[in-house]
């Protein structure tokens, strides 16, 4: 069936009153700039400022601060001791270190939570006194994982002496401690994880050479002998167990 010339114009009349129509039932957000009459707007003002600072730092306080570095560096060294290439896909291993991060994390976030967020929320303390009382869980977990070494490292390259307790290492300093401890322990880890899949390749290139197929790719036949071992032993198992394991 054809359209007039009136039916066009009204079907155009409708595409463009429709949406106009349904946009003014929404609510429209304004964000601007002026000039404020009195001290409390100017403080109103920079915490919505900080809060919308932390929100985008939020991606890296949770790199620096949890073991998801560890998590996601061995699953990668998983995934590519054994040669699937994009098997898990990359959503899979960000996904199983989150809530692996989730699961390790979750006694210090409930300690935090107990100890500062929910006095915080029932008006009971102030935001610095929050801040305070959600420290030491978080600093305690980051001491208890970093090696005295690293800690040691970054103390006298900043130029610091020796703390007589954990209480006196500066937070700016133990933070990049804990994440060269987690990076050291995440390759460890790795290593060993390598060594029972390098034994394989070695195996079938060797057997390969033997029986002179030199052009067939040693990679090709030792994936399904690679798949076999770490299904037949587990490994998902074994390897989270272990992950989880060595936070505590």
């Amino acid at each position: 069936m054809k359209l007039g010339r009136f039916g066009i114009s009204a079907l155009l009349a409708i595409l463009l009153l429709v949406p106009g129509a349904a946009l003014a039932q929404v609510p429209s957000l304004t964000i601007g700039l002026g000039e404020a009459s009195g001290p409390q707007q100017v403080s109103t003002t920079i915490q919505v400022l900080f809060i919308l600072t932390v929100l985008s730092l939020a991606p890296a306080i949770l790199l620096m601060t949890t073991g998801f570095t560890r998590i996601v560096i061995v699953l990668s060294f998983v995934r590519q001791a054994m040669g699937t290439q994009q098997m898990p896909p990359n959503q899979v291993i960000i996904g199983l270190a989150l809530f692996l991060t989730f699961f390790v994390m979750a006694p210090v976030w409930t300690q935090v939570n107990d100890q500062a967020l929910q006095p915080y929320l029932q008006q009971q303390i102030s935001q610095e006194q929050a801040l305070e009382l959600a420290l030491p869980p978080i600093r305690g977990f980051m001491l208890k994982q970093t090696q005295e070494k690293d800690l040691e490292l970054l103390m006298n390259i900043a130029g610091i002496e020796a703390p007589e307790s954990s209480e006196d290492v500066p937070t700016m300093t133990l933070i990049p401690s804990f994440m060269l401890s987690e990076l050291k322990r995440a390759f460890q880890m790795g290593f060993l994880i390598y060594i029972p899949f390098l034994v394989i390749d070695m195996v079938v290139a060797s057997v390969l050479m033997a029986m002179g197929m030199m052009m067939l790719p040693p990679p090709i036949i030792s994936l399904p002998f690679k798949l076999l071992l770490f299904v037949l032993v587990d490994g998902w198992q074994l390897v989270v167990g272990s992950l989880v394991q060595s936070f505590f």
